[in-house]
């Protein structure tokens, strides 16, 4: 395990702090968990990225129609009766 150390704004060192004693957790611990929740997050959203820039690089579009359909799933309004 390596350890290193974090400068944290004093605001942001408190709420780790208050944070950490309602889980009845050490902060290194709460920043531990919070550093890896992020790395994790942010190695899969850079994948999906360059997963896409490489379909891009292909010429693997979405038509038109698939597009118009996807926005319609998300906007469509239920008709009134």
């Amino acid at each position: 395990m390596s350890a290193f150390t974090v400068r944290l704004p004093d605001d942001v060192a408190e709420k780790l702090g208050a944070l950490a004693a309602k889980l009845d957790r050490s902060r290194s611990y709460v920043a531990a968990q919070a550093i890896g929740d992020f790395v994790e997050r942010e190695a899969w959203q850079l994948t999906d990225i360059e997963a896409g820039l490489r379909e891009a690089d292909k010429g693997e579009f979405a038509t038109d129609a698939e597009v118009a359909a996807t926005i319609a799933k998300y906007t469509r309004r239920k008709r009134r009766k």
